[in-house]
């Protein structure tokens, strides 16, 4: 499955992409993601054992909040996008 990041979280991964082993959750995906890339990416991506409010993750495209969160399946042939919140005005 391939995983791409966006913005900042590139400088945590020293990345744009990657192709990982299968996940059967998108919860696994992100804990072998946080073991693989550390604790800076780690700190991103979870606050209190709960997904943080800084990133949106897209699962082919699609926001895991229209999905089943970090419950949502995953299958071999899946993207996975990571993005930090962009604020501006």
């Amino acid at each position: 499955m391939k995983v791409k990041y966006f913005a900042y979280i590139r400088d945590y991964t020293g990345t744009k992409e990657i192709q990982i082993e299968h996940c059967d959750t998108l919860y696994e995906l992100l804990i072998k993601l946080c073991k693989k890339h550390g604790a800076r990416f780690e700190s991103k991506i979870f606050k209190d054992s709960f997904l943080s409010s800084e990133i949106i993750i897209l699962v082919n495209g699609r926001n895991i909040v229209h999905l089943q969160g970090l419950d949502t399946f995953l299958s071999p042939e899946d993207e996975i996008s990571i993005f930090p919140i962009v604020a501006g005005g």
